[in-house]
């Protein structure tokens, strides 16, 4: 599952076993991106927060864009773990793999809305140059009808992602086609 120890769900106990509880009744069952935190139990707890408000809470953008964002920047950080399961999501709306696999090919090929591939075009490019990032890129975004509060929630899905990718790469956190599926949406 990963390169480090980590505490199955049956071995838990106190906190951390309160926290697979609560990820279960959320989210239906423990991804492993989470279980690899085992060993930091508060950690783990606050990152499913963070996870849950950027994911799920009222925003002006909707599940779909979210999911969107998610599978590209996995992608473009080459994070397989993240790409299976935020593509299983996505396809929860798309129903369509073929279109799945162009969005992790060549996303430009898609026919999305000009506005998603403006959005998409910043995720990649905060996620290969942050300190690229300038006033023109936020400017392209609000050109396109996001509102600030949507840009800001762009940024934090992005960078979330980043924050992710970089656990699952650097802990090497593997997926198995049960574990992928079979979440709460």
């Amino acid at each position: 599952m990963s390169w480090i120890t980590t505490i199955d769900e049956n071995e838990s106990s106190g906190e951390l076993k309160e926290i697979y509880e609560e990820l279960k009744k959320k989210r239906g069952k423990v991804s492993n991106i989470m279980k690899v935190q085992s060993l930091n139990p508060s950690a783990m707890k606050e990152h499913m927060n963070l996870y849950v408000t950027l994911m799920f809470q009222k925003s002006g953008l909707n599940r779909e864009e979210r999911e969107m964002i998610a599978v590209v920047v996995s992608k473009t950080n080459e994070c397989e773990y993240c790409i299976n399961h935020h593509s299983e999501a996505l396809n929860h709306y798309w129903k369509d793999s073929e279109k799945i696999r162009k969005l992790t090919q060549k996303p430009d090929s898609l026919e999305l809305p000009e506005k998603t591939h403006r959005m998409l075009e910043y995720a990649v490019k905060l996620t290969n140059n942050p300190k690229g990032i300038n006033e023109a890129d936020i400017a392209v975004l609000r050109e396109s009808g996001f509102s600030d509060e949507d840009i800001l929630n762009i940024n934090l899905v992005v960078s979330y992602f980043n924050f992710v990718n970089r656990i699952a790469l650097g802990l090497g956190v593997k997926f198995t086609p049960e574990e992928m599926r079979g979440y709460k949406a």
